[in-house]
């Protein structure tokens, strides 16, 4: 692995965990939204992932083809570039229904290489 992707690999972990500090004591997505610094710390983490996931190595990307690495990208433009439009439940169901994987698929992406 390039030390690039590492580095970019522990961006995304760390940007995942923070989303999931943020969120611990949120019950749902009414909840979610109605706390602002909450919902732009949640965004921000999201874009940052987007970036990291765009810094990848297109050899990374495509051996890990299991990862919706387009997907995370489209989701990052979204939250950067049509921030007003945002649907807070949307990023929440993001949250609790495929957030847990990425991190899981990252982490042991940094342990096995």
């Amino acid at each position: 692995m390039f030390e690039k992707d590492k580095g970019n690999l522990l961006a995304i972990a760390d940007a995942c965990h923070k989303i999931q500090k943020f969120i611990d004591y949120i019950l749902d997505a009414d909840a979610f939204c109605a706390d602002e610094k909450t919902f732009d710390a949640v965004l921000m983490n999201f874009v940052v992932i987007g970036e990291a996931v765009v810094r990848l190595s297109n050899d990374l990307k495509e051996k890990e083809s299991h990862i919706p690495w387009v997907r995370i990208k489209g989701f990052r433009n979204i939250a950067a570039h049509d921030y007003f439009g945002v649907d807070a439940e949307e990023v929440w169901q993001i949250i609790k229904n495929h957030l847990p994987q990425l991190e899981q698929d990252i982490q042991n992406l940094l342990k096995n290489n």
